[in-house]
């Protein structure tokens, strides 16, 4: 899973009852940078490196706290979550909490509730992002964050997977 850019990963959420995409600005090392100025990048900025990743049958998602500079206050951080990265989390407190909760349903299977579900994190400059999905795809695209929201529109317009 491509790490986001450092600075502004520029994150995008879209969401309806059974989809949900997430795009963000990759992270590219640039060789000839000396640290001597900085790249101000905006949602029209062209010509970047777009992540465009729509989740698998998603369940439940999360956007918003923490950012890069209280992302040590997160749960998870504490076992490897690293800023500026993305990863699963194995032994989900949250998925498991959700599980909990579903299991009033009279039809609840808990083996098959947790077998059919992950627990994917993304950490950026001002957020985090978070879902319960049965996996997910990614596309890497060049352009811009407002380019890649066509491309996040037809994916809802796709059939459901």
């Amino acid at each position: 899973m491509p790490a986001s850019r450092r600075g502004s990963s520029a994150a995008f959420v879209l969401a309806d009852d059974y989809n949900l995409v997430l795009a963000y600005l990759v992270s590219e090392p640039d060789p000839s940078w000396d640290g001597s100025y900085v790249t101000v990048v905006a949602p029209q900025s062209e010509e970047l490196l777009v992540a465009v990743v729509r989740f698998r049958r998603p369940y439940a998602h999360m956007f918003g706290p923490p950012n890069d500079e209280v992302h040590h206050g997160h749960p998870p951080a504490g076992r490897g979550l690293a800023a500026y990265s993305a990863s699963e989390i194995h032994h989900s407190s949250w998925l498991r909490q959700l599980e909990r909760m579903n299991s009033v349903h009279p039809n609840h299977d808990r083996t098959r509730f947790m077998a059919a579900r992950r627990h994917f994190v993304w950490t950026f400059h001002d957020s985090t992002f978070e879902c319960i999905a049965e996996g997910f795809d990614l596309e890497l695209r060049r352009g811009s964050i407002r380019s890649a929201m066509a491309r996040m529109i037809e994916m809802l317009d796709d059939e459901a997977v």
